[in-house]
């Protein structure tokens, strides 16, 4: 399917629309990219913000970390090479003039032996060894600190920075931080903990000389809807201007002729009149439509009523045929029985009896279908059946008056056609039973194999498919072979049982 078709299905309000949207195009797109270069840049500039924010924080609890690890390799260094002195108080009186550093400690020995202990301070496990110069930070889970221990000629010293300390040092520069956690491979400190569920912009920093990961939280920073708006307010006046065309036109030509639509389908023709609506908005065109579509339909409802008229006679004419028809067969089969009982011999009353037969099921066929013509649905096989195997058994001659006929029918419909030529099957079929095995009952039933199909099935001892040499039997399978063919089906033949599909309508 080309464009120009796919545009032409296309309703008049989406037409509108795509026009107006194609012809200020190119105006919009060189709008639209400025917007977003526009809402980029910014957003990029809020987010190196965000990451400066976290690095400044990084930085400044890095710096509290190598100001107390300075100090005190400074203070430890000159302790440890007074030999028997007081190393702790000697360590004691260097820290204290140093500003912001922590002054409670430990000193071991070279081989990890405690010396002495300042501040109340809990010495640490002596793992791990550092060597002079060397500096080694870790989380301490149980006191909530974050441990240092610096190398110095002749043992180590170790402290540890408070969490609060560490807060401060963090919120010192910037106090946007909104989370703040410490990490080394054994554990996790969260210094600042986040007060709310708020998204936010999360950076990792290496600290402590290699040591510990900072991993810094700060408010994600974007564009909000109002910048958007007013940075893409080009944009919303484009769209704006084709929204409004569309809308105006929608509402003085569209919605009309959708109005006027939807009283034309709903109209029913037959029923009720027409009732269009009288307000359609100011275009006159469309008035003069709606009085162009009273003027038609009243044309047509005069032409419907002359149909009808003529349609009902026509109708009237068929049910008379048929009951005309009907009539006959019933004249002619009464003959037909008036005369076989004044036949001389047995062969001419066996030879009325049987025309007798066939055309007493014709009538019973063309009595069905005249009751069936009211409701328009088909002839019903049920009752058709039941009605003919009465008949027959009624009509049976005196040697066959024990045989039974069995009955399992389903309810379904057919046309005149198929109705006649099963009638005659049966006929033929119950007939042969008759003749050649009375005292054996015949099973007639009906059953519904799909939606549009039906299988009819007569089981008698008679019907013996491979049976031959006899006139009689020759003519018999000839006549039952004929009528399956009227159904256009196949006569399947099996010992004591002949069945055939029918066509019939789908159930309702």
């Amino acid at each position: 399917m080309s464009f120009a078709e796919r545009f032409a299905r296309l309703p008049t309000a989406a037409k509108l629309l795509l026009i107006l949207t194609l012809a200020i195009l190119p105006i919009g797109i060189a709008l639209t990219w400025i917007g977003n270069s526009g809402i980029r840049q910014a957003n990029a500039a809020l987010q190196g913000r965000a990451d400066d924010q976290a690095h400044t924080a990084a930085r400044s609890i890095e710096s509290l970390i190598a100001r107390n690890a300075l100090a005190l390799r400074v203070a430890a260094a000159g302790a440890l090479q007074k030999p028997g002195a007081d190393a702790c108080n000697a360590a004691a009186n260097a820290l204290a003039t140093a500003p912001a550093i922590s002054r409670r400690f430990a000193l071991r020995s070279a081989n990890g032996d405690v010396i002495c202990t300042s501040g109340g301070f809990t010495p640490r496990a002596p793992n791990p060894f550092v060597a002079p110069g060397d500096i080694r930070v870790w989380i301490d889970p149980a006191a909530r600190e974050v441990d240092l221990r610096v190398g110095v000629v002749g043992g180590m010293a170790t402290t540890s920075v408070p969490r609060d300390e560490l807060r401060s040092a963090a919120l010192e520069q910037h106090g946007d931080v909104r989370s703040l956690v410490l990490r080394d491979p054994n554990g996790e400190l969260p210094v600042i903990a986040s007060p709310s569920a708020d998204p936010l912009s999360t950076t990792q920093w290496r600290i402590g000389n290699g040591n510990l990961y900072a991993r810094v939280g700060t408010p994600r920073q974007k564009i909000t809807t109002i910048d958007r708006l007013l940075l893409l307010l080009p944009v919303l006046m484009w769209v704006a201007a084709a929204l409004i065309s569309w809308l105006l036109v929608n509402r003085l030509l569209i919605r009309p002729l959708k109005r006027l639509e939807g009283a034309v389908v709903q109209y029913q023709p037959g029923a009720t009149d027409i009732e269009l609506p009288r307000k359609l908005g100011p275009s006159t065109e469309i008035q003069e439509l709606r009085d162009a579509f009273n003027r038609a339909i009243a044309r047509v409802q005069q032409s419907e009523r002359d149909i009808t008229s003529a349609l009902e006679g026509q109708r009237r004419l068929v049910r008379e045929v048929h009951h005309r028809v009907k009539n006959n067969l019933q004249v002619v089969a009464s003959l037909l029985n008036i005369h076989g009982r004044s036949a001389e011999t047995p062969d001419g009353r066996a030879a009325y009896a049987g025309i007798g037969r066939r055309v007493g099921a014709l009538s019973i066929v063309h009595r069905n279908h005249f009751a069936e013509m009211e409701e328009n649905r088909g002839i019903a096989l049920r009752p058709l059946l039941s009605e003919l195997a009465a008949e027959l058994r009624a009509g049976a001659p005196e040697t066959a008056r024990r045989l039974s006929i069995d009955l399992d029918l389903d309810s379904v419909y057919t046309t005149q056609d198929v109705a006649v030529a099963v009638a005659f099957l049966i006929t033929e079929i119950v007939e042969f039973a008759m003749l050649k095995c009375p005292d054996d009952p015949v099973e007639i039933s009906l059953r519904r194999t799909s939606e549009l199909t039906a299988r009819l099935m007569l089981a008698s001892p008679v019907l013996v498919p491979e049976e031959e040499g006899k006139v009689e039997k020759v003519q018999f399978e000839r006549i039952v072979g004929g009528l399956a063919k009227q159904l256009r089906s196949t006569l399947d033949r099996k010992l004591g049982r002949y069945s055939v599909d029918l066509p019939v309508f789908p159930a309702l």
